[in-house]
């Protein structure tokens, strides 16, 4: 039973893909608008309402792998270990994350990944989705900071700075990735750029929240 479940999910994996990458190679090719949800399925031999049981929406198809991490942080400050803050714990989770090459922080050798990031640019209804995935990867980050401290407002405050300082790195990284810069300096280069970043987070932040 449990390989079963297993190749299952490794069935409805590979659909998925398929159905991404078929939709960000015709939308880049054609433009976001001019794609049709049937179009897409046709390219990736799949049912209309496989897409949409898949994804939702037609943005759904395109941001969904980006999506899968929203909320990434709000894990981090979960996870942390007893005395350390909240900086401290993202800080090691970005890290890890730049050491991995993770695609979610921009550091993606998928040619599509970049035909992504142009096309969100490009694009205001997914420019739109994006500016909704902040806010809820803010919120899921402020609930678990208000758990510990009682006190959302400070929490809203600390998680805005927190994402936004993780934001400001990934939006340089693809940045650099779309002049054409190697990824290995990127990486390298980010690590860097990370310690600073989340240096001066903390000095704001001091500490918050201690846990016990």
């Amino acid at each position: 039973m449990t390989e079963e479940l297993g190749l299952r999910a490794r069935k409805k994996k590979q659909t998925a893909s398929r159905i991404w990458q078929a939709a960000v190679d015709l939308c880049s090719e054609r433009g976001f608008d001019h794609v049709s949800v049937a179009e897409i399925a046709e390219a990736a031999e799949v049912s209309k309402m496989t897409v949409f049981n898949y994804f939702g929406t037609k943005e759904g198809v395109i941001v969904s792998p980006m999506e899968e991490h929203v909320g990434d942080a709000a894990r981090a400050v979960r996870e942390r270990q007893p005395g350390e803050s909240a900086v401290t714990a993202l800080r090691g989770q970005f890290l890890d994350q730049i050491n991995g090459r993770d695609p979610s922080i921009g550091l993606a050798g998928d040619p599509r990944a970049l035909k992504v990031r142009q096309l969100i640019s490009e694009t205001p209804t997914l420019a739109h989705r994006m500016v909704s995935f902040h806010m809820r990867s803010v919120q899921l980050l402020a609930d678990a900071l208000a758990e510990e401290t009682g006190d959302m407002l400070l929490a809203r405050v600390a998680a805005s700075q927190l994402i936004g300082a993780r934001n400001a790195l990934i939006v340089e990284n693809h940045r650099r990735t779309l002049d054409g810069d190697p990824l290995e300096e990127i990486a390298k280069d980010c690590a860097a750029a990370a310690e600073r970043v989340f240096d001066q987070v903390e000095k704001g932040l001091r500490g918050y929240p201690g846990k016990n």
